[in-house]
């Protein structure tokens, strides 16, 4: 196996133990020892492939919205046809699907989106935005078909669905 096989591997197995750890205490009481009893894993090699505590948790939540976002879009692809009513309850549903599969990213996500560490708000707004970006472009396809009132605006629209998807 070659160097950089092993090194991608270590930093995966941290990362899988950081996603349960962060997953079931969350950021505050989540513990970079726990992880690293639970992964196998010296705590020197986590803050060899990571900075900090901070940096461990933000990699967490960039993965939860990458799996996430890709699962989204391989899951839509094909399901463009029907009426942006049933497209925007078809997002849900897939959404939720995700979530079903893979509950500890649900709990990342909700502590991420919903009560994220004060400290670490706009790092995760950052790690978040390809994932807002996906789902406006995704949300702006959805819109084209359809004739808005004259008082209500696209953006307006966009925005109250974010909403409603954090």
């Amino acid at each position: 196996m070659k160097r950089e096989e092993k090194n991608q591997q270590t930093r995966m197995k941290i990362l899988n133990s950081a996603i349960k750890e962060f997953a079931l205490h969350g950021y505050e009481a989540g513990s970079l020892n726990t992880i690293s009893q639970a992964g196998g894993i010296s705590k020197g090699i986590i803050y060899h492939y990571f900075d900090s505590k901070d940096d461990l948790y933000l990699n967490c939540i960039e993965t939860c919205f990458h799996n996430l976002t890709a699962y989204l879009s391989e899951h839509l692809a094909n399901h463009n046809k029907a009426e942006t009513v049933e497209q925007i309850l078809y997002y849900f549903d897939i959404r939720m699907d995700f979530f079903r599969q893979h509950p500890d990213f649900a709990r990342l996500f909700c502590e991420a989106v919903i009560m994220p560490p004060i400290e670490l708000k706009q790092a995760i707004s950052d790690k978040k935005r390809s994932f807002d970006q996906f789902n406006q472009e995704l949300l702006r396809h959805m819109l084209k078909q359809e004739a808005l009132r004259p008082d209500f605006t696209e953006e307006e629209l966009i925005c109250i669905l974010q909403k409603y998807q954090d």
